[in-house]
């Protein structure tokens, strides 16, 4: 799944519950300390002044 995600995807956020619901904006994959891409997804929180670390499993693509 994590082929199929790009950055500009617009999202929706199933979890965690204090943004769940809410439509996100796919930034970029996380990057670790080590220069390695990490498992989770930088998503920008539409309204929300905010930008939360998904797995996969945290959301769905609905808009390429």
């Amino acid at each position: 799944m994590p082929d199929m995600i790009q950055v500009g995807d617009r999202v929706e956020i199933l979890a965690p519950t204090y943004v769940a619901g809410k439509i996100g904006v796919v930034c970029g994959r996380e990057l670790l300390t080590t220069d390695e891409l990490s498992d989770r997804w930088l998503i920008q929180v539409d309204v929300e002044q905010m930008i939360v670390s998904l797995y996969t499993s945290e959301f769905r693509v609905i808009k390429r």
